[in-house]
């Protein structure tokens, strides 16, 4: 038998500032995974997404992207991850789908990707901590991405989607680290 072995596994990568409040959402999640050791899932936790990290996906088979989101009407939603071929490609801000369309381009394998958005609703504040909503809406999204990551096949209907809802793009996601207001 040749070549590499079969991608396999979940990544999950929480991403945004901690010290902004509810911004730490995705590294929250991230961490209380972590802190689980789910068999077949690794943790990464950063600030914001970079090119190395389309590297990082590469030998998964899948990813998720765990991240918090303005103007949400329910806790959390899941929604796929579609590669943003056109993305421009800044060093210091990526999107879930450029990192994706990153990971095509430069190692020829894009695995199946989602992304949680968990509502935050306090980004104001310069301190570290998670707004009484913001944990709440944590707890619901962990209760979710726990089964999820250990084997669902398919995932389940995580709330009503309106249709521009349906497919994570860069217009539909304001950036965690600055949202606008």
């Amino acid at each position: 038998m040749t070549g590499a072995p079969p991608p396999a596994g979940t990544l999950v990568i929480g991403y945004g500032n901690p010290g902004r409040g509810d911004d730490g959402l995705g590294p929250a999640l991230a961490g209380g995974i972590a802190a689980l050791g789910l068999p077949g899932v690794a943790v990464e936790i950063d600030y914001q997404l970079t090119v190395e990290h389309a590297a990082l996906l590469v030998p998964f088979g899948r990813v998720l992207f765990a991240d918090a989101m303005t103007g949400l009407e329910v806790p959390f939603r899941l929604m796929p991850v579609a590669a943003d071929d056109g993305a421009g490609l800044d060093s210091h801000r990526l999107t879930p789908g450029a990192v994706l369309a990153l990971a095509g381009l430069l190692f020829g394998r894009r695995p199946e990707a989602w992304i949680l958005a968990i509502a935050g609703t306090a980004f104001d504040r310069l301190d570290e901590g998670l707004s009484p909503a913001a944990r709440r809406n944590l707890a619901a999204a962990l209760d979710f991405a726990v089964p999820w990551l250990a084997g669902a096949t398919a995932p389940p209907d995580a709330g009503p989607r309106r249709p521009e809802q349906g497919v994570f793009s860069e217009n539909s996601h304001q950036n965690s680290l600055f949202p606008e207001r």
